[in-house]
């Protein structure tokens, strides 16, 4: 088990400049590597200000010519918005160019408000993704392949520039029951995010997934599961407080554009909207490893012993959280809550001993 960073690049004031925003990114990301985290993670959303990240592939890119040893990132690529002999290529040239660093992170994408904009149905997202999970493994595996579904053709083709890893890593976020069949069967990694939630939500998708390896014939014990989660350790009370609300902000703006509900400012900022099922903040506060470093690794250490991921993404950064507070979270978290853990849950395999 290892942990990695999430960057969101959400634009909660209008008046901090995506240049502003993007450099914050990039030092999190360099920091991170001087922590020790394992990975950096990358959205990709488009048209609003929820995310100003449109391309992850191209962020990996970017941060493998100013990092040396992390790993970097998809979370995710929203497959149904992208041709595939394209993205195959890009996704050769990433891993090249960071000499083999790249995790492949794909999804369905939820957003109609961005499928609109790319002339893409979201009704077919599910298909669509399916395919091109299909065109991924023939195109990164084979000198040349054939292809021909519903949504996707490719005529007679080779990758010029292949991924350097063999097996290239691949993650899949959604709970399409092929397609976790699919991600059993070729052992990859499954994402799941808990939200604002509780154990309950991440728990049963980890059920479905072991479901899904038992129908493939797998042992349910070996799937591999990846947990997000919006986590903030600090000393300090206000800052905490701060970031619960900003982890309900991008809450509200997430339900609204999957919900179809989005109110528009200035052609592309989402405004904020309670919603009908929202949790309260002392409802979050509980949910989430946020506060001090006691409450944080009482909090994964519950969630490890549940889930029991190969890897957890946490996001520090997220509304318009003070970037200097984001990078001191993600220092304590890797000096002082990563070593509580551990020594929690060493205890525990020490006694089973």
């Amino acid at each position: 088990m290892d942990f990695g960073i999430f960057n969101i690049m959400q634009q909660r004031d209008g008046s901090r400049s995506a240049k502003l925003i993007y450099d914050e990114a990039v030092e999190q990301t360099i920091v991170a590597e001087q922590l020790g985290f394992a990975k950096a993670w990358y959205a990709e959303h488009h048209f609003s200000n929820y995310s100003l990240c449109p391309s992850p592939l191209m962020m990996a890119a970017h941060m493998a010519g100013r990092t040396k040893t992390i790993r970097l990132g998809t979370a995710v690529i929203v497959a149904p918005l992208y041709t595939p002999a394209r993205l195959l290529a890009e996704i050769g040239m990433v891993d090249t160019l960071s000499n083999g660093r790249l995790e492949l992170g794909i999804g369905t994408g939820y957003q109609g408000y961005e499928f609109d904009r790319f002339g893409v149905d979201l009704a077919a997202s599910q298909e669509m993704t399916g395919e091109i999970l299909d065109l991924i493994e023939l195109g990164t595996t084979r000198q040349a392949f054939e292809y021909e579904g519903r949504h996707f053709s490719q005529p007679r083709s080779s990758v010029a520039v292949k991924p350097i890893q063999k097996p290239l890593p691949i993650w899949y976020a959604g709970g399409n029951p092929d397609h976790l069949r699919m991600v059993a069967r070729n052992d990859h990694t499954l994402f799941i995010s808990g939200v604002l939630g509780g154990l309950s939500r991440m728990v049963k998708a980890r059920e479905k997934l072991e479901e899904a390896a038992g129908a493939e014939g797998k042992d349910p014990r070996n799937v591999k599961v990846a947990v997000a989660r919006l986590a903030f350790v600090t000393k300090w009370r206000k800052d905490a407080e701060h970031y619960l609300d900003c982890a309900r902000y991008q809450q509200r703006l997430a339900v609204s554009l999957k919900n179809r509900r989005e109110k528009v400012e200035d052609d592309y900022l989402i405004g904020e909207q309670p919603y009908d099922e929202e949790l309260g903040l002392d409802r979050i506060a509980a949910n989430l490893p946020v506060g001090d470093v006691e409450t944080c690794v009482a909090n994964m250490v519950r969630m490890i012993r549940a889930m029991k991921p190969v890897h957890i993404m946490i996001q520090t950064q997220v509304g318009d959280m003070d970037n200097r507070k984001s990078l001191e979270s993600m220092e304590l978290w890797m000096t002082e809550v990563v070593p509580g853990i551990m020594k929690e849950l060493g205890r525990e395999v020490q006694s089973a001993a």
